[in-house]
């Protein structure tokens, strides 16, 4: 009875290790990057387009005031950003990460504020390497929002480690623009 036990565990267990093997992906070269444009019928499953805009809150309503209009063109999507300071116009990539998350990224916005990466600043301990590394960094352009039912999120500033502020007329950390 014991080696019936012992076959039968051999068998479950080869039998597991073919069915999960049997899975397999091919890779495209065009698509091996980190983020992949998303294909047009799962964008249009979802219809990005739209008014997005900010929500007032209840201690301060005029504080961050801001839309962004999200349009279909021929060959993509365009942008319209209103806040209080500027109107912007350009194009919006549709991008999907590694995990599945839905990113939107509005490009030619030029951030704000920028002063990169300072956590690699310890490793300059000599006044000649502070000196040639003085320069400031190239400010980023294109901005960012992850999608998720229809709500964009832009986080608009970072930290004492990474310290940048993409839109400085809005005081909040994280930007959420709610479809009308």
């Amino acid at each position: 009875m014991m080696n019936y036990i012992a076959k039968l565990t051999v068998i479950l267990v080869a039998i597991l290790l073919i069915s999960s093997c049997k899975k397999s992906e091919t890779v495209d070269p065009k698509n091996n990057s980190e983020t992949r444009t998303l294909n047009k019928t799962s964008a249009d499953s979802e219809s990005i387009e739209g008014l997005y805009e900010t929500q007032a809150e209840p201690d301060n309503s005029n504080e961050c005031l801001m839309s962004i209009e999200i349009i279909k063109e021929k060959k993509g999507y365009s942008y319209f950003l209103k806040t209080k300071l500027r109107q912007l116009k350009g194009i919006a990539n549709l991008t999907s990460n590694e995990s599945g998350e839905k990113i939107l990224v509005l490009e030619g916005i030029e951030w704000d504020e920028y002063e990169g990466d300072i956590s690699r600043e310890e490793d300059n301990d000599s006044i000649a390497d502070s000196e040639s590394n003085s320069q400031q960094p190239d400010i980023p352009v294109g901005i960012g929002a992850s999608y998720t039912k229809d709500t964009l999120t832009i986080q608009n500033y970072g930290n004492a480690m990474n310290s940048y502020t993409k839109l400085s007329e809005c005081g909040r950390k994280y930007i959420q623009l709610i479809k009308k």
